[in-house]
Protein backbone atom coordinates (compact mmCIF):
# COMPACT_ATOMS: atom_id res chain seq x y z
CA UNK A 1 0.00 0.00 0.00
CA UNK A 2 2.85 2.36 0.78
CA UNK A 3 4.34 1.64 -2.64
CA UNK A 4 1.17 2.93 -4.25
CA UNK A 5 1.51 6.31 -2.52
CA UNK A 6 5.21 6.45 -3.34
CA UNK A 7 4.52 5.73 -7.02
CA UNK A 8 1.75 8.31 -7.06
CA UNK A 9 4.04 10.93 -5.51
CA UNK A 10 6.81 10.11 -7.98
CA UNK A 11 4.35 10.49 -10.86
CA UNK A 12 3.15 13.86 -9.60
CA UNK A 13 6.71 15.05 -9.06
CA UNK A 14 7.95 13.93 -12.47
CA UNK A 15 4.97 15.29 -14.42
CA UNK A 16 4.54 18.48 -12.30
CA UNK A 17 0.96 17.51 -11.47
CA UNK A 18 0.91 18.77 -7.89
CA UNK A 19 -2.70 19.92 -8.30
CA UNK A 20 -3.64 16.24 -7.99
CA UNK A 21 -2.45 16.08 -4.37
CA UNK A 22 -5.50 17.79 -2.77
CA UNK A 23 -7.85 15.61 -4.81
CA UNK A 24 -6.08 12.42 -3.73
CA UNK A 25 -6.01 13.53 -0.08
CA UNK A 26 -9.73 14.32 -0.05
CA UNK A 27 -10.58 10.99 -1.68
CA UNK A 28 -8.46 9.07 0.83
CA UNK A 29 -10.05 10.92 3.77
CA UNK A 30 -13.57 10.30 2.47
CA UNK A 31 -12.78 6.63 1.93
CA UNK A 32 -11.35 6.30 5.43
CA UNK A 33 -14.39 8.08 6.87
CA UNK A 34 -16.76 5.69 5.13
CA UNK A 35 -14.82 2.60 6.16
CA UNK A 36 -14.48 3.66 9.79
CA UNK A 37 -18.09 4.78 10.13
CA UNK A 38 -19.56 1.66 8.56
CA UNK A 39 -20.14 -0.26 11.77
CA UNK A 40 -19.98 2.43 14.41
CA UNK A 41 -22.40 4.70 16.25
CA UNK A 42 -21.10 7.65 14.23
CA UNK A 43 -22.77 6.40 11.02
CA UNK A 44 -26.05 8.37 11.43
CA UNK A 45 -24.09 11.60 11.82
CA UNK A 46 -22.07 10.92 8.66
CA UNK A 47 -25.24 10.88 6.59
CA UNK A 48 -26.10 14.42 7.71
CA UNK A 49 -22.86 15.67 6.16
CA UNK A 50 -23.94 14.55 2.70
Amino acid sequence: MLDLFKDLWDFMKARKKFWLAPIVIVLVLLGALLVLAQGSAVAPFIYTLF
